[in-house]
Formats: structure tokens, sequence, C-alpha cells
């Protein structure tokens, strides 16, 4: 029980923690009881220590108590659940009492001369109900995520049903009315699944879910205009084929964010990504430790085999025509050389085997040294060979010049120039997508790969969309709906040229060790905007001397996310809500010095400020949890951390207030911009300041605890966060699930044993 409470997924529950939200309400609980078992071992305590034992175990059975009052409501909401939840809520309570009563200073034994009383005499039965009360606890959690599941199901089915009848419509009017309905729908949808995609442990869930919703929020823009151009030429193939494309790709990205939150996979497959060249280095560089450990099971021609499937993959970059011959010559020459580093290595390893050879162990650590760094050598040389080739593509296209001819040419009717532009946009296709798969193999992470394979299938997809709208155009070239469809896929397009940029830069900065992985903020329209938003507004952009006059300023954001990156990568637990949000926060700023340069996601001032408003609400919540963290200080350092807290909330309510200041004009929107960027500056510098201290408390008071010899460490206390009465009342407006569990549960941290 001492160990880590989330090291184990099941708790002799059978159940699989799949989200961080069931995993942090659980910790609380699994810290106290941690703390009432490992009391066990001082059989004798002073009537101060049974009093603060005693209200431990007052406070777990009082939290739990209320926890599985919502439970029981749950149960009552949701039928197909009621008998489950019910028989995990009683195995709760009872739990709960059991743990009351074995702490009740009353039924201690009587205290002896020394006046110190023996506690936990039935031991076995504080183990078997605390074993009781976790597998209950996390039952009713698990359940209870259930509901969430359910809620997105109904979510996607609603949508699925708009989205047939979009595609049947046959008038304007009806369409408009059901596309408003539908936008609307879709804004649940997004919510619902962002909260999700945040609260999944897999990172390769979050990638794919990222992706999937990154797919839905492209589409919905287009299913608008592609929809808008079927009814007004409804004669016309081209604009069928288009309309077609979009509402197919739509189900998919609805169906696969299905199978990420059920995990029902079609056909039964797993969910496995194509072995990469990076992986399958890792892969053999890891059975060469194996093998200098004395652990490795493989035979020599097993290790051969490996490294085959890893040369094999590098003939994706030397079969490749966008390959430059000194790349290609140089990776089929540490090809070979690999060959020859493990033919040495393998006659080495033989000679081990001979007891009577006493250099072979040295001569074999050698070979293993040699045959690595060759590996190292050919790593580096196909990530310069797919780093340098997707940088030349990007920047050879940053003109768009085949889009612009394409617009001019259908607008013109010109079907000749027409078929021209469109080859030249079929061949450029082609290029990225063959880019994106040599990216996926140096790309160093899982969650890495699957952008690329989204970018990858984005261009696929994206490219003969624009040329169907482009052939509409032009057999219609007046025709301004038709326009404004492929205006729409060409910014489509554009889009995806920019996040391959920003992909490229993470792929790069993660080889040389600059940055980890960024978190993905990807979100759909908040509500009310998108159904309001039938027409294609027209953008803010900032003009080059405004970019220019900014980007000082941007740079300057940029210094600011490196040190603060740099600063969360000193805590040795990545999984801290402080740090996480701490890192979620450089990661938003860093989409905005990328703003300052005129590249990323953002585009437009519109953009900016709402990201800049998101920015400003992670800041609070950063704040709120600061906020409970201080609560376990001692007095003069809560005094110094509380300062620098209540900078935080102030800097973020003026970044608040400034993203929400109507402006008219072009000057007072730049200022606007400057202003809320300035105001990201100040609200970095506190957070920079902030990190490193709570950091440098925790190890503090966690040394502390060691030396004292307490079961629970500082890294395990949680941050406590208040229960509402509305809550308690069963009043809040969100209903019933996980976090409103989890405010109960956060209750338990309240008390610790002195």
């Amino acid at each position: 029980m001492a160990s880590s409470p989330c090291s184990s997924n099941s708790f002799d529950s059978g159940l699989e923690i799949k989200t961080r939200s069931v995993e942090q309400t659980l910790i609380p609980l699994v810290s106290q009881i941690t703390t009432l078992i490992n009391h066990k071992d001082k059989p004798r305590k002073s009537e101060k220590t049974l009093q603060a034992i005693q209200r431990v175990g007052q406070a777990v059975n009082m939290a739990v108590g209320r926890f599985v009052t919502v439970g029981e409501a749950i149960a009552i909401e949701n039928q197909e659940l009621k008998e489950e939840m019910s028989f995990a809520c009683y195995e709760a309570r009872r739990a709960g009492d059991t743990i009351a009563h074995l702490t009740d200073v009353v039924t201690l034994e009587p205290p002896e001369t020394d006046g110190r009383a023996t506690i936990f005499s039935d031991k076995a039965g504080m183990v078997k109900a605390a074993r009781m009360l976790l597998s209950s606890v996390t039952k009713v959690l698990v359940l209870a995520d259930r509901i969430v599941i359910k809620q997105i199901i109904t979510s996607r089915n609603k949508v699925l049903t708009t989205l047939e009848q979009l595609e049947k419509v046959s008038s304007f009017q009806e369409f408009v009315q059901i596309f408003s309905q539908f936008g609307n729908e879709m804004v649940e949808f997004a919510h619902l699944t962002g909260d999700r995609q945040n609260d999944l442990k897999d990172e390769k869930k979050k990638s794919r879910m990222a992706a999937a919703r990154a797919v839905l929020e492209k589409c919905t823009m287009m299913l608008l205009t592609a929809s808008k151009t079927c009814l007004r030429h409804p004669d016309c193939d081209s604009a069928r084929i288009n309309k077609d494309g979009v509402f197919q790709r739509m189900r998919l990205a609805l169906e696969q964010v299905i199978e990420i939150v059920t995990e029902a996979r079609p056909n039964g497959e797993g969910d496995i990504l194509p072995v990469s060249i990076y992986m399958g280095i890792r892969e053999f560089k890891n059975q060469l430790e194996s093998l200098r450990e004395g652990l490795c099971l493989l035979s020599k021609e097993n290790l051969t085999a490996l490294l085959e499937v890893v040369l094999e993959h590098t003939e994706d970059f030397t079969d490749s025509a966008y390959t430059s011959h000194e790349h290609r010559e140089r990776i089929l020459e540490l090809s070979r050389q690999a060959r020859l580093e493990l033919e040495q290595l393998n006659a080495a390893w033989m000679q081990t085997q001979n007891p009577k050879a006493a250099e072979a162990t040295e001569e074999m650590e050698l070979a293993i040294l040699k045959t690595c760094q060759c590996m190292n050598e050919l790593k580096k040389e196909l990530h310069n060979a797919a780093a340098e080739l997707a940088a030349d593509l990007l920047k050879y296209h940053a003109d768009h010049i085949v889009l612009k001819a394409l617009k001019v040419s259908g607008g013109e009717g010109s079907l000749e120039a027409l078929a021209e532009y469109t080859c030249k946009l079929s061949e450029q296709k082609e290029q990225l997508v063959e880019t994106c798969r040599l990216l996926r193999h140096i790309s160093g992470t899982e969650p890495l790969e699957i952008t690329c394979i989204h970018a990858e299938d984005t261009f696929q997809v994206t490219g003969p969309q624009i040329i169907s709208a482009a052939q509409t155009l032009a057999l219609h070239p007046s025709s301004k709906i038709a326009k404004e469809n492929l205006d729409v896929f060409c910014e489509a397009w554009e889009s995806q040229l920019n996040d391959m940029s920003i992909l490229l830069r993470e792929i790069i900065d993660l080889f040389e060790g600059r940055r980890g992985e960024k978190r993905n903020y990807l979100s759909l329209p908040r509500p009310g905007k998108l159904s309001a938003n039938l027409k294609n507004i027209k953008p803010v952009k900032l003009d080059s001397e405004e970019q220019t006059a900014i980007a000082k300023v941007g740079l300057e954001l940029r210094l600011l996310t490196s040190d603060l990156d740099s600063e969360s990568e000193k805590w040795e637990d990545q999984e801290h809500e402080i740090v996480r949000q701490g890192q979620g926060m450089s990661s938003m700023a860093y989409s905005m010095y990328l703003f300052t340069r005129g590249e990323g996601l953002l585009k437009t001032t519109q953009d900016l400020f709402h990201q800049a408003e998101v920015f400003a609400e992670e800041g609070f919540k950063l704040y709120s949890s600061l906020r409970a963290f201080s609560t376990q200080l001692g007095d003069d350092e809560r005094a110094i951390f509380t300062a620098e807290t209540e900078k935080l909330v102030a800097l973020c309510q003026k970044l608040q207030i400034t993203t929400r200041m109507p402006v008219q004009g072009k000057n007072s929107t730049f200022l606007k911009v400057d202003s809320s960027i300035q105001n990201i500056k100040s609200i970095l510098t506190v957070v920079v300041y902030i990190l490193p201290l709570c950091n440098k408390l925790i190890k503090k008071y966690k040394c502390e605890q060691s030396s004292l010899g307490s079961p629970q460490s500082w890294r395990e206390i949680p941050l406590q966060t208040p229960v509402h009465e509305d809550c308690l009342s069963g009043k809040n407006g969100n209903g019933f699930g996980v976090k409103s569990l989890e405010h109960h549960m956060a209750n338990l941290t309240f008390l610790e044993s002195k």
C-alpha cells in the first residue's frame, strides 16, 4: 500500500484507469489510506497522535459518504448502470465505516502506564477495508467515466443524424435551418471531445483525437461552402464529387473519435502504427544494450534481422526521387557500414562464449560502441535528409503560386490552363505526401508520428478536393459561391502547410534537444460562434510593417517560453498539476510567438485574441492550483509565495479585459495586439519565477518528510479543491460525472498526520 497509488491500473478491481481525472481523484484517498496503514509499524502512540489518526479516519469516512451520495445520484439517473453503481457505492460506504471504526480512539485498547495506547490490533481488518475502499471507489469512478463516454456517443449520433439530413437537402432555406442546428451540435461535440482529449493518459490516443478534431474543425466550413455550391449547381458532377468528399471525411473523423473513446477498432484491428526507422533503431540499440548486460535472449540471426528491417525502411529515402544525391550516397554507405559493424560484433560475441578468451569482453564492448555510433550517424543523416527536403519544399511553396493560378484559371473559365495547373498541384501533393512519410520515419515520438500521418492524409485528400472545386468554378466562372468554395479549400491547404512547418520545427527541436513534445491546443469554435458565422468573414491580418514592429516583442516571448520549458524539465514529477499547467501556457505562448512571425495556426488578430483569452483562463487555473499548494507551506514561505501568485491573477485579469475590449480601425487593432502580447510576457515572467520556487519547496519538504520517516512524500500530497454546497446538493448545472466526484475526494487532503 505504500507504493504509488497509480502505478497499478487495477487496484485489485480489474478496472483499467485510462483518464487523468480518475487517476488524480484517487491519489488523495490512497495517500491518506497509506498514512493509516503505515502506522501499524509503530503500535504505541501518544494521545496527540491517536487524535490525529482518528481525524484522518473520520475525514476518509465523511468524504467517502459525500462521494457515495453523488455516485448514488448517478445510479438513479442512469438505469443501465444502477445495479453496478449501487453495489460499488454500498461497498465503499461499508469500507469507510470500517476504517472510521478501526481508527476510533474509543474502541482502542486502554493506554499503558506510559500513557500510550496500542492501535490497529486488527491489522488485517484495516488492510482488507482499505483494499475494499480503493476497489469500490475506483469502480464508481470508472462507471462515472462511462457516462462521459455515453455523452460523447450520444452527441456524435446527433451530429451524424443531422449530417445525413444536410446531405439530402434540396433547398437553400432548408439547408440554412439544418446547418444552424448542425453548428450547435458540433460545438457541443467539440467541447465534450476536447475535454476527453485533455483527460486521456495515453499520448497516442490524445494525438489521434487531436487529429480527428482538427479534421472536423476544418471540414465544417468546407461542408458549408461545398453544400451551397452543390445546391447552386445541382447538375455539376465536380461539385457533387467535392461535396461527397467532405461528407465522407467528416464521417470517418466522427468514427475515429468513437473508436478512441470506446477503444473499439473495426475488424478487431489493434492501435498499431507503421514501423518507423527511429523506432526500429531504438529497438535495435536496446537489444545491443541487453547484449552488453548479458540479458539478450536473441540469436545473432535475430539481431541481424532487426538491423535488416531498419535498413529496408531506409529504402524509402534512397528510392525517393526527392532525396539529394549526396544524402542518398551517404545513407547507402552508412547502411553498408552498419552491416559490417554488426558482423564484427557477432564475431566478438561468439568469442565471449569461450571462457579462455580473456580479451573477448573488451573487443565486444568496442564492437557494441562502434555499432551504436554507426546507427547514430545513420539516424542523423536520415534526419538531415528529411528535414532539409521538408524545409526546401515549404519554402518553395510559400507563395502558393499554383493555388493562385488555379483560382485565376477557374475564374476565367480557362479549362486548358486549369488542366496545366491541376497537374502541377497533383505533383506538389505527391511531393508533400512523400515528405510527410519521410518525416514520420524521423519524428522520434509516437505522437509526432501520428501528426505526420495526419498531415499526409490531409494533403492526400485536400489536393483532389481543390481540383474538383476549381473545375466547378471553371465550368461556372461567374458563380460567387463556387469561387468562395475554392477559396475555402485553398485556405485549408495553406493551413496544412503552416501546420507542417510547425511540425517540422518540433521534430528538429526534439532531435536537437532544445524542446520537448508540445501539447496541442486544438479547439473548435465556442458556443454561439459557429451558427453566427454562416458566411466566411474576412480575417484581419497584420501587414508587413506591423509584422516587423511586433517581431521584437515576439522574440522576447519566445525566449520566455524557452526559460519556462527549461524550468519545467527540472521537475521530477512531470505529471504534477502545476508543471502541466505551466507547460500548457508555454505551448500557447509559443503559438502566439509564431503569430508574430506570420507563421503557425493563428493567422488573424481574432485568432490571437481568442488564444490570449484562453491563455488568461489557463492562468486562472494555475492560480487556483498555486493557492491550494500554498496552504501546505509555512507562514514565511506562504507570504512570499502569495505575493507572486497575486501578481499572476492581477495580470490575467488585465489580459482578459484587454482581449475582450472592442476596437475599431487598423491602429487600434494593432495596439490591442501589442498590449495583449506585452501582458502575456508579464504573465510568463511571473510563471518562470514561480515554477522553480514550487519545485524547490517540493524538494525541500520531500527531503524533510523522508528524514522524519513520514509514510507520505510531498510529491504525493495532492492539491486541495474546495467543495461547494451546490455540488453536495446536486445543483451543479453540469450534471454528475467524474469532475463532481473529484471535488468530494479532494477533501481528503486537508489533514496530514504529524
